[in-house]
């Protein structure tokens, strides 16, 4: 039975759906699914969603998808070996830190991770 109230699948807009998979499964070994050239699934473990085909990339002023590290240095580290673009270098913000790139698509993303003590 699935929860209300909570974000239940989310869609990302972009460019090429075998380049997002390919990066993601790399970066966090996701589970994907192809539905023609158009439209990939993905699982990671806890949320469904999927990579659909886009003109261009989704604007950088739109929604911020933020992924959760317990290691902040070494994913910056492993997004950029996997073709990744840094937009903003790691920084503090009230609560963690967290840096934003752009994935090999050309759509931003961000990784946070909490105030370490």
């Amino acid at each position: 039975m699935r929860a209300e109230k909570r974000i239940d699948y989310i869609e990302i807009p972009v460019v090429d759906p075998a380049r997002a998979r390919d990066f993601f499964v790399a970066l966090f070994g996701w589970s994907c699914q192809e539905w023609g050239d158009d439209y990939i699934s993905f699982n990671d473990g806890n949320l469904d969603g999927g990579f659909r085909r886009a003109e261009t990339a989704a604007p950088a002023t739109g929604v911020l998808v933020i992924f959760y590290s317990e290691n902040l240095e070494r994913d910056r580290d492993r997004v950029v070996e996997l073709g990744a673009t840094i937009s903003q270098d790691i920084y503090p913000f009230p609560g963690g830190r967290r840096f934003h790139f752009t994935d090999p698509t050309g759509t931003e993303f961000a990784i946070w991770s909490e105030v370490s003590e």
